[in-house]
């Protein structure tokens, strides 16, 4: 005869022991490498070769590589500068559409070997790399697929060219964080003296498995943008812009990868991880231009808010000027927009509050979790609750106008919809915001009004799965 008491505590240990595992994952989730990705949020693009020269966008394959001669090139200047910036990484264009090469490659005499910056001796990717490593920044490139100075572009004989590019460079200045296929493929171009037009299949011509895999055998970690085989995606505009709903599921089929609507925003149901990436240049051009200035401080705020506070990596363009540095101008801004940001993350107010939730799985995913900065642990409620809240309360009122909320993607992306409230002199009250409250993903920050809160509630209205949430900050912003 079994002792009923020892077999109700065997039955409530179970049941225990069932809350304290962690949640099933919602697939997809991130690869390893994407969930460090994701966690750089910003880093630099570099814009710089004969374009700069020519006060051109679009290079068309003609230009002298003589034209080439910055007369105070400092890598380190850049890295400086990008640090300053709040940077963790920058891709350099090695190679623009126009087909010049800022290394000395064997794979042809359009190269910085045949300029005149030292003397032929120059090595713009090698000195990157080495100020990147000297100063700890990650380095990644953007190899053009497209060549308009290339005789043999939209031959087979150029593919080959162009692997063995990419074979160089990860031979001589890898690993990379990231490497960059731009999506503009085919066209009219020098070719060689062809001056003609020439149009590719470029899900075909380029062969990017084979491409990938020369990146991969030496690092796989190496993220890569565009192609067909990506690990991450355009957001589908250069304005610096992600959508409100912002899932990092997506599909890999190459029609959906030029599909500027699904590319904004994702696809709630997607087969594959594929987070948003936002390209956007600090000024109206990539390449410098004398006539152009900087984006204001509210304009470099606003990407920010609608890059990194929508669930998307922000890679900012730098242009070089002629002389070979980040340009003063740019400079300053840049480093004001980053002490701006840090300013308003710098004090969480939500640090010493009390919090509690409507549901929570186990003591091991306590509220308590959202509070911390190790991104290991997280607020879980139990399988099959979509629906919870998170509330506040603050030892005195206290003034807030921003949240920013994590949920733990190694887990999957859930939230479907969320709202803010405060509560003040009995009431709960709607915080003031244009912002749409739905997904969040790996960072969503919401700006509202100035309140005086009492207390704070977060409630999640509806999710694909099990709330995993490790992360809620509120702050109060200056601009």
């Amino acid at each position: 005869m079994i002792n009923k008491p020892i077999l109700y505590g065997f039955v409530l240990l179970l049941l225990v022991s069932s809350c304290a595992h962690r949640p099933e994952r919602s697939y997809p989730i991130p690869t390893a490498q994407q969930l460090e990705w994701q966690q750089m949020e910003t880093y630099a693009f570099i814009h710089f070769g004969l374009n700069t020269f020519n006060d051109m966008e679009w290079g068309y394959g003609d230009t002298p590589a003589e034209t080439f001669n910055p007369s105070n090139l400092d890598c380190e200047q850049w890295v400086r500068t990008l640090k300053a910036a709040g940077m963790k990484g920058v891709i350099l264009t090695a190679k623009h559409h126009d087909g010049f090469c800022l290394w000395p490659t064997e794979t042809t005499d359009y190269s910085i070997k045949n300029a005149p910056y030292k003397d032929g001796r120059g090595d713009v990717v090698g000195e990157l790399c080495e100020a990147c490593r000297k100063h700890g920044l990650k380095f990644g490139l953007y190899l053009s697929p497209w060549d308009r100075h290339q005789a043999e572009y939209g031959r087979e004989g150029y593919v080959e060219i162009y692997h063995r590019q990419i074979q160089e460079l990860v031979d001589h200045y890898g690993p990379f964080f990231e490497f960059w296929f731009d999506g503009a493929n085919g066209g009219d171009g020098w070719y060689g003296g062809a001056k003609e037009a020439r149009s590719i299949v470029a899900s075909e011509y380029y062969d990017y498995e084979k491409a990938r895999d020369i990146i991969w055998k030496q690092d796989p970690n190496t993220m890569i943008f565009g192609g067909t085989v990506p690990t991450l995606r355009w957001i589908g505009n250069e304005d610096g812009r992600a959508e409100a709903t912002q899932w990092c599921a997506y599909s890999l089929d190459f029609g959906d990868l030029n599909n500027t609507k699904l590319l904004s925003t994702g696809i709630a149901n997607g087969e594959v991880w594929l987070p948003a990436e936002v390209d956007v240049s600090i000024r109206p051009g990539w390449f410098f231009h004398d006539n152009e200035t900087p984006k204001s401080l509210e304009q470099l705020l606003d990407i920010y808010y609608h890059s990194v506070g929508r669930n998307a990596n922000l890679l900012l363009n730098f242009p070089i000027d002629k002389s070979g540095r980040i340009n003063a101008s740019d400079s300053l801004r840049a480093v004001e927009w980053h002490r701006t940001i840090q300013n308003t993350f710098s004090d969480n107010v939500l640090k010493d509050s009390k919090v509690t939730a409507s549901n929570t799985r186990s003591p091991r995913f306590s509220p308590k979790h959202v509070l911390n900065d190790d991104y290991t642990q997280y607020w879980a409620t139990d399988d099959g609750i979509n629906k919870a809240e998170l509330v506040f309360e603050f030892h005195e009122p206290t003034s807030l106008n921003t949240v920013a909320l994590q949920e733990y993607i190694p887990l999957g992306q859930n939230v479907k919809a969320f709202s803010i409230s405060y509560y003040r002199n009995g009431k709960w009250l709607p915080v003031e915001t244009d912002e749409p409250m739905t997904t969040i993903g790996y960072k969503r920050i919401v700006r509202f009004e100035t309140v005086n809160a009492e207390k704070l509630r977060v409630r999640f209205v509806t999710a694909k799965g099990t709330l995993c949430i490790n992360q809620v900050g509120a702050y109060r912003r200056q601009s």
